[in-house]
């Protein structure tokens, strides 16, 4: 029975290495998977899902306006999986399609993302995930800081601490970092070991 996966972490926690192998580890198999991601993340260019370590792959983009069931329907093949990240960016209606496919379809969906933005505020997909996920699972990293698990994303704007501003500036570790509650509040504080 097909499931909705809701794995969310801090920025470079290895979502998108982890979504990545999961896609290699089913095509190894000979099971077609469904890549998947954010349209508002254009950091590699549209459409891609890339790591920080240098490994990328073409995803389909997702906008607001994408009817992802009806794509998933309509495939030739189904897929034995379909893999989503960045979805914090996802709408509702996105997410609900993407359960859909579970329940209609009997095609699991597994989501990587954010689960709140640097503001420490849930986005709009990561906050629908959390209520109609049927598994929610971390990915685990450590503060810039110190040596405890990173909850929260800090945004960094010429050396100082951000916590105000739109919720979506797409950007990576020049311009967010993953730390503890902490040091969230207190970056300037030194780190434990």
């Amino acid at each position: 029975m097909a499931q909705l996966y809701f794995r969310y972490g801090t920025m470079n926690s290895g979502k998108s290495i982890e979504i990545l192998k999961v896609a290699y580890n089913y095509e190894e198999q000979g099971k077609p998977v469904i890549l998947m991601t954010s349209a508002l993340d254009t950091r590699e260019g549209y459409g891609w899902v890339a790591s920080r370590i240098g490994l990328k792959r073409k995803a389909l983009p997702i906008s607001g306006k994408t009817d992802i069931f009806g794509y998933i329907e309509n495939l030739a093949e189904k897929p034995y999986c379909v893999l989503v990240d960045e979805c914090q960016f996802l709408s509702k209606a996105n997410v609900f399609d993407l359960a859909r496919v579970v329940d209609e379809l009997d095609v699991p969906v597994m989501a990587f993302g954010l689960k709140n933005d640097f503001r420490n505020r849930l986005f709009e997909g990561s906050r629908e995930f959390l209520l109609l996920a049927d598994k929610i699972e971390e990915i685990k990293t450590i503060c810039q800081y110190c040596s405890k698990k990173a909850t929260m994303v800090l945004r960094i704007e010429d050396g100082k601490p951000v916590y105000q501003g739109e919720q979506v500036q797409i950007g990576g570790h020049e311009t967010y970092i993953s730390v503890c509650r902490r040091h969230y509040y207190h970056p300037e504080i030194e780190g434990d070991h």
